[in-house]
Parts: structure tokens; sequence; C-alpha cells
């Protein structure tokens, strides 16, 4: 049987279960996390050494990461993850971006304004990291004026660990810029139910 663990309201884990749901593979989910703690018990730092989540279970073998988690996943599919080596490149590329690049201001304006009280909030932070966002998502914008998603003309893993953020993008409360081409991409995942029911939630 396949086992995730980690709480749902974690963007590392929104993108497993997404995944997981595109591709209609069962799989049973424990809170882990956040809230929930358990990830420094010994049993789960059995599993994960970093105490965090996602971690995957199958028939054994045991994965974190969560990007990695996704390309396990989807080796074999290649709607998914492409075989040919330039395209598959592409799709990692972006994968990658979203770790290196639009991870950490995305996650300081999340912070500052969802999981942060009002009196709390250190604003300057939060308005770097929006300006810092901007100029990542305007990257973005660019390659989806080309094509309708993040990989090219059809949904792939490229799309998943961006997709999680940009909800929570449009869904923050702060001005934000016009951005036609990432904002008409984000209407297209919202016509998919494994985005609404495991991403575009509300925010907590």
């Amino acid at each position: 049987m396949r086992r995730v663990w980690g709480r749902a309201t974690s963007s590392n884990v929104m993108k497993v279960l997404w995944l997981l749901e595109e591709m209609g593979l069962p799989y049973e989910r424990f809170d882990v996390g956040g809230s929930f703690g358990k990830t420094d018990t010994a049993e789960y730092r059995a599993m994960n050494p970093n105490g965090l989540v996602p971690t995957l279970e199958e028939d054994g073998f045991v994965l974190w990461e969560s990007n990695a988690i996704c390309r396990y996943l989807a080796a074999g599919n290649a709607p998914l993850w492409p075989t040919e080596p330039r395209a598959r490149a592409n799709v990692d590329r972006w994968m990658d971006w979203q770790q290196t690049t639009l991870n950490r201001p995305i996650s300081v304006i999340f912070w500052g304004l969802v999981r942060t009280p009002p009196e709390k909030r250190d604003q300057p932070a939060i308005a770097t990291a929006v300006k810092d966002c901007t100029r990542a998502w305007g990257m973005l914008e660019s390659e989806l004026a080309r094509h309708p998603y993040v990989g090219g003309a059809t949904f792939t893993l490229a799309d998943i660990p961006l997709g999680v953020h940009v909800h929570r993008w449009f869904t923050m409360e702060f001005e934000r810029p016009p951005l036609p081409h990432l904002r008409a991409w984000y209407d297209r995942l919202l016509e998919r139910a494994p985005y609404r029911a495991h991403v575009a939630r509300p925010l907590a």
C-alpha cells in the first residue's frame, strides 16, 4: 500500500496529493507535522531524518523531498514527465526553479500574512518578498505567453510545484501587479478537480 505522511495544509504535501489524484493512484495519508507534531519521533525520523513532510512509503521503499517524490510517482508517465531528454530537462528546470528561486520569497509572504498575527508582522520583509516574487513570476509570465502550461502545450510535472504557490499568490491579500498570462494559467489549473480538492482551498 502507498502511504503519505504529512498534513494536508503543507505546500509540499499538496504537490504529492495533487499528483496522486491526477494519476488516479490509491494511497493513505497520515497527519504529521505542524500542529499534529510527530515529526520528532524516533519512528518518523527513521523514515525521514530531516523531520519534515512529506514522506512517501511504498512497499517498504521510503522517499522524502516532495519534487523527488513527484518524479518517482510519474516515472514512465511520458505526458507528465517526458522521456525525451530536452523536454524532460525543461520540466526539471522549472521544478528546481520553484525550490531555488520562488520558494523563499513566497514563503516569507505566506508566513507573514497567513501564519503571523497582524501586530507581529514584519512588513518590510513582506514588501521585499513581494518584489522578489513579482520578479520571479515575471519570468514565468514570459514563458506562459508562449504556451498554456509551464512545460509547454500540455500539463506536466512542471505545473505542480509552481501551481501550489500560484494559488497562494492570488489568494493572499496584498497589492500585486497584473500578470495576465500567469492568471490565465491559474484559471486553467482551477478547472482540474484534483487541484481544487488539494490546492485551491482556504489558506491555513
